[in-house]
């Protein structure tokens, strides 16, 4: 069943926000919003991010591997969409568990 980007846009809006503590309150997330000029995400907020994501969906979702090749000019042009796509793609592929 294909994960539902919704559900995803509000997880990761959630951990933005956390990540982003007094300055996230008034920030609105959607899939277009840019994590530097739109968020004002600077890098430790990012390495911040990718714990939280790393906790929530565990080693499905690896970010590092996401953002690898990309220079910090380019992950602060990443749009949050980007994002909540890779995630979908990679809960999409992970194995399913067997059914005892």
């Amino acid at each position: 069943m294909p994960s539902d980007q919704n559900a995803i846009l509000a997880d990761v809006s959630a951990m933005l926000r956390s990540v982003l503590g007094d300055f996230g309150d008034d920030a609105e997330v959607t899939m277009t919003s840019t994590f530097r000029d739109d968020l004002g995400l600077e890098s430790i907020d990012v390495v911040s991010l990718a714990g939280r994501l790393q906790a929530r969906y565990g080693t499905s979702v690896n970010f590092a591997q996401f953002v690898a090749g990309l220079d910090v000019e380019s992950v602060g042009e990443l749009k949050v969409g980007q994002l909540v796509a890779y995630i979908a793609a990679s809960l999409d592929r992970r194995d399913p568990v067997p059914v005892s």
